[in-house]
């Protein structure tokens, strides 16, 4: 027994090296000299708000360091996410060998799809919710005013709603993990479907700024995603063990 979880710990802290080597061989030709990328790749995560400034209007850094560690950490951003479809590879190969080949069979689709709706969904925030937002602002901004945002503010601003927009795209696979698990029905789906819509604003007023846009543009995907999660786990069905279960539960009621 314990020779077998020695074992399991050696080879986690294999696969825990293969991910941090494949995220340092994406990551360090993009700071390393002489192709330093980093700061290309901040260009291009500014481009939303640059595009709003006045002619010849640039971003500001306050801190001493900021226009050096605030590129790099861009470049770590998007290393992880070149990265990611690997990192849960290895965390799937860790744990498939204790999986049944139905768990198996549908483990790998959730992992690419989780991948790509992610990536989906900061990329709806990035090419369409920044620009309308930041177009916004700008056209509802005092003429006296002057806006020139510091640049680890927006870095972390943008981080927030990749990370509010990306945990929202995941919401059709939450769905249909809950139903292929059985902890929750297709039935009981449909049945709190209003309160899902409404939970969606209240979560859209809390982790977006307090405009209308940014938080319709949150909102109605979310609604939108719930409503596909529905019809995909129709599709897909729950595991033999909780339709079992489910039908059990329908018949003692019956």
């Amino acid at each position: 027994m314990e020779e077998t979880f020695i074992s399991h710990l050696i080879e986690l802290r294999g696969r825990l090296v293969k991910s941090l080597l494949a995220f340092l061989i994406v990551f360090l030709p993009l700071v390393v000299p002489p192709w330093f990328f980093a700061g290309v790749l901040y260009d291009f995560l500014a481009q939303p708000m640059m595009s709003v400034l006045p002619q010849g209007t640039k971003m500001i850094a306050t801190g001493v360091a900021a226009p050096f560690f605030i590129p790099m950490k861009v470049a770590a951003l998007a290393a992880f996410v070149v990265v990611l479809p690997y990192i849960l590879y290895q965390g799937w190969a860790f744990v498939a060998p204790g999986l049944y080949s139905h768990e198996k069979r549908f483990v790998l689709p959730l992992i690419v799809s989780s991948t790509l709706l992610f990536i989906a969904g900061m990329a709806f925030c990035h090419f369409f919710v920044f620009k309308t937002v930041f177009s916004l602002i700008a056209e509802l901004a005092p003429k006296s005013i002057s806006v020139a945002p510091d640049i680890e503010q927006y870095f972390n601003f943008v981080i927030g709603m990749f990370l509010a927009f990306g945990i929202t795209f995941e919401t059709p696979v939450v769905v249909v993990v809950l139903v292929r698990t059985g902890l929750v029905s297709i039935a009981t789906l449909v049945e709190i479907r209003r309160y899902v819509i409404v939970g969606a604003f209240v979560v859209a007023a809390v982790v977006t700024p307090p405009d209308v846009v940014s938080q319709l543009a949150l909102a109605i995907p979310l609604c939108i995603l719930y409503e596909i999660g529905i019809i995909v786990a129709r599709f897909v069905g729950s595991s033999p063990k909780a339709a079992e279960k489910e039908a059990t539960a329908s018949a003692v009621d019956g």
